[in-house]
């Protein structure tokens, strides 16, 4: 375990691999009859190897993590997610899953320095749902901070009075939820060391990126808000599902905000096209895609930040 601790890194440039049902789905569909029942260990694996190579830090999810953590090459400082899956909500009130085989205090005798806990959070939802979800949270932070491990915190903002998150009805709502989301896990109280936060705008809405619902200076107004809300927490970007190129479009919307982010975590924007290698032409095709194009996407990202 290094003893540098990721939230005093900067600046991070952090791949995450830790989808679950998702993904392991979308390479079903890709392999077609040639789908294998070790393709989601091996797609991971790939990916641990090859990006490893250059990112600061890499993210792998605890049904996998266990057999993933040798593939990731010193000084890449692992992280491992604390979710049964991604995907996997235990009601209507979209509690986070935790995982059977896998506690707080199991992280340290595995050379993980940081846990990461994903969370769906609605602002607007009833105050007694976000006690619980509040409770819980608080519970990870007070275990981590007792098993001396660092603690990364995803919360994922919804609005139950609109279904479709990619509506513009919901961008015009994103930037309060995402701005409060922010200001109530960066009380100390939770613990948490890290918060990995979405970007605060729905890039298909900003002028010069998509259509021109809000101007580039409003935007940078919506990132330096939400940005100031995590106080002296520090703040990695997560692509969440955008493109390569809206996400790298995302970060130097941040820095000509003149938000100090201390980094980004990345999956899909980077990886995601190498599911269809994967699929028509093998893992070794999509593997070499990733040391090639994977790469050069994660420097790119890395570019924006400067």
């Amino acid at each position: 375990m290094t003893d540098t601790p990721l939230s005093q890194r900067r600046p991070i440039h952090g791949v995450a691999v830790d989808q679950g049902s998702g993904l392991a789905a979308a390479l079903r569909e890709a392999r077609g009859t040639a789908a294998r029942d070790d393709d989601l260990f091996r797609f991971k694996q790939l990916v641990a190897r090859t990006m490893s190579a250059e990112a600061t830090t890499l993210l792998v999810d605890a049904q996998y993590g266990r057999e993933l953590l040798p593939e990731i090459a010193a000084p890449c400082l692992p992280m491992l997610a604390y979710e049964a899956d991604v995907y996997k909500i235990a009601n209507d009130d979209r509690i986070t899953v935790l995982p059977d085989n896998l506690k707080v205090s199991d992280y340290p005798g595995l050379g993980v320095g940081v846990l990461k806990f994903f969370l769906y959070y609605g602002p607007n939802d009833a105050e007694e749902v976000n006690a619980r979800k509040h409770d819980l949270v608080r519970q990870i932070g007070t275990q981590c901070r007792d098993s001396g491990v660092s603690f990364l915190f995803e919360p994922i903002v919804y609005d139950r009075s609109i279904e479709d998150s990619a509506s513009a009805e919901f961008a015009d709502l994103k930037p309060e939820l995402v701005e409060r989301a922010t200001r109530r896990f960066a009380a100390p109280e939770f613990n948490i060391d890290i918060l990995k936060v979405e970007l605060p705008v729905n890039l298909n809405y900003v002028e010069g990126i998509g259509e021109a619902r809000m101007s580039r200076a409003e935007a940078e107004t919506v990132f330096r808000r939400a940005a100031e809300a995590a106080g002296d927490v520090p703040l990695l970007y997560l692509s969440a599902g955008v493109t390569f190129e809206q996400f790298e479009a995302g970060l130097k919307l941040a820095r000509a905000a003149g938000v100090e982010m201390a980094g980004f975590m990345c999956g899909r924007a980077i990886w995601s096209d190498a599911i269809g290698v994967f699929g028509a032409e093998g893992p070794e095709a999509a593997e070499a895609w990733m040391a090639d194009e994977g790469l050069r996407r994660l420097r790119k990202l890395g570019e924006a930040l400067a």
